[in-house]
């Protein structure tokens, strides 16, 4: 049996199928098993979006991966370690703006401890008590347990107890050992990034799972990626969305050592292989904001249900020279034009408000 018969009749897609659709199909081939799947999970072509701001508490980072271009150096001139308030504060303007949901998120500054995080929440629920904080990637959580002498566990029923009930997926770039030894050999490995998302699960956290690709990976470090992934979906159902965005090398150390950035069609061709191979992830992004409108646009053809967010802050793009800049009227405009319906959605993919024409 052909892979495509086999998903047709319904077959998971090991992984020498999966090599071979990212591979070897034919785009246009590709993209059509892939909105297939999409049209039978979301039939009425409804397409979701969310108004978040993504401010960064601190830009101070011992981890030094490769590929950012935004940690800096305690010492460096332009280092910055914001006080809960001045988060906060960032946050009302956001929220002012239509901002429903904030990602938090820093390096790993090892000023930063266990209480502070659990002040920057405080500071932000006491000031904006009806926005929804969506803190600290797993790896950021690796580093907060080293750094307090505790267990992953121990950070994560803190962060519960502050009321927090969903994690960004952030901090997984590719999920093959080979790969990070690379790019970011003092970041969380493999599995501990996995180990994290496994007991949040298990408390009640919904997390994303992203990757970033497009720099020294193969196409059986992004198999791998995804089917590591799928098999902890498996055991925990707990990841809410899978969202890829391709490298951007901007002002990286890792842009040396990357001839050719991703092409557009890559990005396209992962989110159509994702939507196939993550058959127990509800929800694949496509986002206009890490590519551009016209990929954003036509990962929504290839299996994508979801738009992303209308960033009303973000820093770390921004740093390696990745700028983009939307208002909620164009992301419709932008969904509209693919041929889907807009809808605005929570942090849980909870449609809020369909924009019907």
């Amino acid at each position: 049996m052909t892979t495509r018969s086999a998903l047709e009749n319904r077959q998971r897609c090991d992984r020498q199928q999966a090599l071979k659709l990212l591979g070897d199909l034919p785009m246009g081939e590709l993209m059509n098993l892939a909105h297939q799947e999409r049209v039978r999970r979301f039939p009425d072509e409804t397409v979701t979006f969310v108004v978040d701001t993504n401010p960064n508490y601190t830009n101070i980072c011992v981890t030094g991966c490769l590929f950012c271009a935004f940690c800096r150096k305690a010492g460096d001139a332009d280092a910055y370690l914001l006080s809960p308030q001045e988060v906060a504060e960032k946050v009302n303007r956001a929220v002012a703006k239509g901002a429903t949901t904030v990602l938090l998120q820093g390096g790993h500054n090892p000023r930063v401890g266990l209480r502070d995080w659990q002040a920057y929440i405080q500071a932000i629920r006491r000031t904006c008590p009806q926005v929804h904080i969506h803190p600290f990637s797993p790896a950021e959580i690796v580093f907060m347990a080293g750094r307090e002498g505790c267990s992953v566990e121990v950070v994560l029923k803190t962060l519960w107890d502050a009321g927090i009930r969903t994690i960004p997926g952030g901090g997984a770039e590719i999920l093959t050992e080979p790969v990070r030894r690379i790019i970011a050999p003092r970041k969380a490995t493999t599995d501990q990034w996995l180990d994290v998302c496994e007991k949040a699960h298990g408390i009640g956290f919904k997390t994303t799972a992203t990757m970033m690709f497009g720099h020294v990976e193969t196409d059986e470090d992004i198999v791998d990626h995804l089917l590591r992934l799928r098999e902890l979906q498996d055991r925990t159902d707990g990841f809410s969305s899978f969202i890829p965005w391709s490298f951007k090398p901007g002002r990286t150390r890792l842009a040396q050592q990357v001839k050719h950035p991703a092409h557009p069609a890559r990005y396209i061709r992962i989110i159509a292989l994702a939507r196939l191979v993550l058959d127990n992830f509800s929800h694949i992004q496509s986002s206009w904001f890490s590519e551009n409108v016209s990929a954003g646009q036509l990962g929504l053809l290839a299996g994508a249900d979801d738009f992303g967010g209308v960033l009303v802050e973000e820093h770390v793009h921004k740093e390696a020279g990745h700028d983009r800049q939307a208002t909620v009227d164009t992301v419709v405009t932008m969904i509209r034009r693919a041929g889907f319906t807009p809808a605005r959605r929570d942090s849980y993919y909870r449609i809020q408000a369909t924009l019907a024409p």
